[in-house]
């Protein structure tokens, strides 16, 4: 099967999911190549405005051919950056399509940007389409207001696009409700997880480390609201003083968070680690705590079950990713309620059938099966 993905979001925007599904894809043998367009801002990307190519470049990523265009948008001009989006989009696959001929699926990533160019490009084309969605109400209320005043011209272009997509992808069940007050539900639509590289994501190795006491982690960005930090923060002061907890994420180790964590004994903020250093704190950490208060589906959570170690999270996580004996839950910004699953957790041992749990989920080989089985049908 030819299939060509269009990511909403791509480096330095994100995005990795999309090249994560495409190798997998690649490895069953499929022919698969990545179209993306990488919105730059003034204000945010400001030596990447400048210094990015102008034409469309094209690499090689992990094995994957990826053409991108740099798109220069701009400020405060939603409308026109969206449908310029869109234009890029299409000439872009048009180039391809003269390079590699028609593809015979489009899997477009985000229904916002890659979602309404794919709906244009298949009625021109004539070929099928599908949108792959990973992102919850919350990031859209956090960009178009809570109830789209000024967009709603976007949202019902975004609703057009589900309707008339062969299949939607939510990353979990949940994400369709989630999203319900918004696009509405009448889409067809298949739950399929996220990839996890469960060759790198793997059990911990023996620690030969001798701790104190128990060792929280907590990989989240500094989002303080959204991620829940504020309620972690009211939560340690309910557990024991021995405890550990290492932050890290981008923006971890800003002044805002220092100033919610700096006075209390046994926090480390890290800031933005590798992919590698983030495996390192997995594997000398006991349990992984998320106290989100939205969540489309939290990669970090399986990442850190794969490792064996058992997580805290909150009612936002979609159930089918609470591995059985893995994942305590508690409510939505209850402080007092996750210091007692914090407490609870710390009498869970790492088990490696965690991680065969997550290989069963979110391996590789099963999500690439699981979307050519759409793709095909």
């Amino acid at each position: 099967m030819h299939i060509l993905e269009l990511p909403s979001f791509f480096p330095p925007h994100g995005g990795l999911f999309c090249l994560e599904q495409a190798k997998a894809l690649k490895a069953q043998g499929h022919e698969v190549r990545i179209v993306s367009i990488v919105e730059l801002s003034l204000t945010k990307d400001r030596t990447q405005f400048l210094t990015l190519p102008w034409r469309e470049e094209r690499s090689e990523q992990e094995g994957v051919e990826v053409f991108c265009t740099y798109m220069r948008a701009v400020p405060k001009a939603v409308r026109c950056n969206v449908n310029r989006w869109t234009r890029l989009c299409e000439k872009a696959v048009d180039r391809y399509v003269r390079r590699y001929g028609k593809p015979d699926v489009l899997h477009a990533h985000c229904c916002k940007s890659a979602g309404l160019a794919a709906k244009r490009i298949s009625q021109r084309l004539g070929i099928p389409y599908y949108i792959s969605e990973h992102i919850s109400s919350g990031l859209f209320e956090r960009d178009f207001g809570k109830d789209w005043q000024r967009h709603r011209w976007l949202r019902e272009e975004m609703r057009q696009a589900y309707e008339a997509a062969n299949c939607v992808i939510p990353v979990s069940q949940e994400l369709v409700d989630d999203l319900a007050s918004f696009f509405g539900k009448a889409y067809r639509w298949q739950a399929v997880s996220n990839i996890i590289d469960t060759d790198f994501w793997s059990p911990r190795p023996s620690l030969s480390e001798e701790k104190a006491g128990f060792r929280f982690c907590c990989l989240a960005v500094a989002n303080i609201y959204g991620k829940g930090y504020d309620v972690l923060a009211e939560a340690l002061d309910l557990l024991p003083a021995d405890i550990e907890l290492h932050i890290a994420g981008r923006g971890t180790d800003s002044l805002p968070m220092q100033k919610l964590f700096g006075r209390r004994h046994g926090v480390h903020l890290h800031g933005e680690l590798s992919k590698e250093e983030v495996r390192a704190l997995l594997w000398q950490s006991d349990a992984l705590v998320l106290p989100s208060r939205s969540e489309a589906q939290p990669l970090v959570l399986l990442e850190a079950l794969a490792t064996g170690i058992p997580v805290v999270g909150t009612e936002c996580i979609p159930k089918s990713v609470r591995i059985p004996g893995g994942c305590l839950i508690a409510p939505v910004g209850d402080a007092k309620t996750l210091a007692e699953k914090m407490r609870e957790v710390m009498k869970v041992q790492p088990s490696k059938d965690f991680f065969g749990a997550v290989e069963r989920l979110a391996s590789p080989s099963v999500v690439a099966k699981q979307l050519a089985d759409i793709f095909k049908s």
